[in-house]
């Protein structure tokens, strides 16, 4: 008997190619979006930059858009933030920038002047720097060798953590060294720049920038003894048990730790290679009288249109070709959409963080209220996936700083007025009683619960203490200091 043929029915949520490609542009970065812009460019000849020809452009729904010289705020969104005070407005302060300097793809407009770009040299490592330092020196090939693989197996910080057994292997058996040589020409290189390269710990790294000072170097001997045989207790700042195994006065001791932490515990570190990256704001807060206004970042929607040429060649084409462009031009048009789209959830979302937020704008970190994810989600009705995305690498200038979306948003913790405060409020008022503080006497984490407890913020110690620790404040041990 053959087996009957069934029939089900049921539902399944697919994404189209549209909304993927609506859900990936919103996730980018300004940077990540413009690198994508130009991969995409590159494929469809019906897509081009506003920069990149002085014919008019077609928009998604076909219209003709004239290019203009300087970058400017979408229409809809310049004629509800226009305002006669022009120093309140950094959106205007950011275009007139973009139209003298350079834009995010690095054109400018220089007129009649050479568009000479700088040629910036690669950034200089830890080990160029010290390689550099060893031509200099006076070291046998031998030497020279043990040398450049005790550098190569340095870290970010400069330090030999593994010791010298990795320095031994990494040398040709023929030479036939053993780690007493490695070690004499080690000691060498932490003479060299930065002091205290080289080192196998924090005590042989400090000790060697020490030995580099001055003889005459005030409490130079008492700083020698703390790093060799008290260094732990310099960590809990206990300076009277330095002082007494030390035989010391305490005021000595106290002028001898400060020499200590004058040094530089990462040496290495300074010499990072790694570019620093600027952040460009997606969006621009301001105020307007009594209240707070919104606008995009003249760079947050890249000039990016139908190239007109190529959309008249496709009543003329042939039909595979006809067909081909028109293709083309339906990606061209989801495109477009899909970034409007995406500027437009940015705004709303600016806005809707900033109606929130604008006791923070007015009186600081401290007035900061607690946010989530679906209070926004549920004011500009989307859902909360959306909303991660758009907080995630996306930047608001206000006049307390650049910061971004996701510093906005913080769990609360209930007060004693029945309301809530939000957890950036509480470090902040944290940061502020350990700033006031007598640091002869610094405050617990049980007296700063207390403290906090008295302005009306129920929060408990160990509370405070994930809190200290975030905000990389030592413990009260380490922040007491003798007066």
């Amino acid at each position: 008997m053959k087996p009957g043929l069934q029939l089900r029915l049921n539902q399944q949520l697919a994404l189209t190619p549209q909304l993927q490609q609506a859900i990936r542009l919103l996730q980018l970065s300004q940077l990540e979006l413009e690198t994508e812009l130009r991969q995409i460019t590159e494929t469809n000849p019906l897509l081009e930059f506003a920069d990149e020809s002085d014919e008019p452009t077609l928009d998604a729904d076909g219209n003709l858009s004239e290019p203009a010289a300087d970058a400017e705020l979408p229409a809809e969104t310049a004629a509800e933030t226009k305002t006669e005070d022009w120093e309140n407005d950094p959106s205007r302060e950011a275009e007139s920038y973009g139209s003298s300097g350079g834009s995010v793809n690095g054109s400018g407009s220089g007129g009649d002047e050479d568009d000479f770009e700088p040629q910036n040299a690669a950034p200089e490592g830890l080990r160029e720097h010290l390689v550099w330092q060893l031509n200099l020196e006076s070291l046998s090939p031998r030497e020279e060798a043990i040398a450049l693989a005790i550098i190569d197996g340095l870290d970010d910080d400069g330090y030999l953590h593994d010791g010298l057994a990795p320095v031994l292997a990494a040398l040709p058996s023929q030479y036939g060294v053993d780690e007493a040589e490695i070690d004499a020409v080690r000691r060498r290189l932490q003479l060299l720049d930065p002091a205290g390269v080289a080192s196998l710990d924090l005590r042989d790294c400090l000790l060697a920038q020490l030995q580099q000072l001055e003889t005459d170097t005030p409490h130079l001997a008492l700083a020698c003894g703390i790093v060799e045989i008290g260094l732990d207790l310099l960590a809990k700042n206990d300076l009277p048990r330095l002082a007494g195994k030390l035989k010391a006065q305490i005021e000595d001791v106290a002028d001898a730790s400060a020499l200590i932490r004058s040094l530089d515990p990462r040496p290495g570190a300074r010499l990072d290679p790694t570019p620093v990256e600027y952040v460009t704001p997606d969006a621009y807060v301001w105020r307007d009288g009594t209240r707070w206004r919104v606008s995009l970042s003249p760079d947050s929607q890249p000039r990016l249109g139908l190239n007109q040429h190529y959309c008249s060649l496709i009543k003329q084409a042939t039909r595979e070709d006809a067909a081909y462009l028109r293709g083309r031009m339906q990606e061209a048009r989801w495109l477009l959409k899909s970034l409007q789209s995406r500027a437009d959830t940015i705004l709303k979302v600016a806005e809707a963080i900033v109606r929130r937020q604008s006791a923070f704008l007015d009186y600081g970190p401290e007035a900061m209220r607690p946010l989530v994810l679906r209070e926004v989600a549920e004011q500009v009705g989307m859902h909360e996936s959306t909303i991660s995305r758009v907080t995630t690498r996306k930047y608001l200038h206000t006049p307390r700083g650049t910061f971004e979306f996701k510093y906005f948003f913080s769990s609360g913790v209930s007060t004693d007025t029945g309301g809530s405060a939000s957890a950036t409020a509480i470090q902040a008022m944290l940061r502020k009683l350990v700033d006031e503080e007598d640091t002869s006497r610094p405050l617990s984490d049980k007296a700063l619960a207390e403290q906090l407890n008295e302005r009306g913020i129920q929060v408990a110690r160990r509370t405070v203490a994930k809190y200290r620790e975030q905000l990389r404040i030592p413990s009260s041990n380490e922040r007491q200091r003798i007066n």
